[in-house]
């Protein structure tokens, strides 16, 4: 006689598990939902984008393939400028984020919730990358963020300095402050000597 009772229980805990699991489900699609929806206004703002930087695109001379403007699909889409340059949205979705990649990590060169100025952004990099390609072609290949001080400082007639030169500067700092500490331990101690010592 147990033998009904246990098996009429153990199909209402399988059925609560059931509708529990189905709840669960339900929950997952409606966050999937959410993330799809929000991939894709993503996507959208970063087609606007796109389609007001096409004309700068345009002016691109074709022989330069540095550039693409291409939207890249995934969790988190991208608008891409070069191999190491795109635009993205930030965490509340709305506000743009030219980001550039570089050596010593990711830098942010705009970020506007407004996408005019996150263009004029843009097209001043691809400008700038642009002079930076003839120039390094040419034989001058000091970048144009290097370009700026040093033309400043060749106009004040300062000298510029090697790296080597700055590498001794460094090492003295160190030596002159390893002697200063030195000698505040070897005072400290003395003094504390001269209490302890009757």
């Amino acid at each position: 006689m147990s033998e009904p009772v246990e098996n009429h229980e153990m199909r209402a805990a399988e059925g609560r598990l059931a509708a529990t699991i189905r709840e669960v489900k339900n929950a997952i699609a409606d966050r999937d939902d959410v993330v799809v929806d929000i991939r894709e206004a993503q996507f959208s703002r970063l087609e606007l984008l796109a389609d007001e930087l096409k004309p700068v695109f345009a002016e691109v001379p074709h022989e330069d393939d540095w550039f693409d403007l291409v939207i890249s699909s995934g969790t988190q889409p991208r608008l891409w400028i070069d191999a190491v340059a795109h635009v993205t949205m930030a965490r509340d979705r709305r506000t743009y984020r030219f980001l550039r990649d570089t050596r010593l990590g990711r830098v942010v060169l705009a970020e506007s919730a407004d996408m005019k100025p996150v263009a004029e952004q843009v097209t001043r990099y691809i400008a700038e990358r642009m002079i930076e390609r003839r120039r390094a072609a040419d034989g001058d290949t000091l970048p144009l963020e290097r370009a700026a001080p040093a033309a400043a400082a060749a106009k004040g007639g300062a000298r510029t300095t090697s790296p080597g030169s700055v590498l001794l500067r460094g090492l003295l700092a160190i030596a002159i402050g390893g002697l200063v500490g030195a000698g505040a331990v070897l005072l400290f101690s003395g003094a504390l000597l001269e209490r302890l010592v009757p």
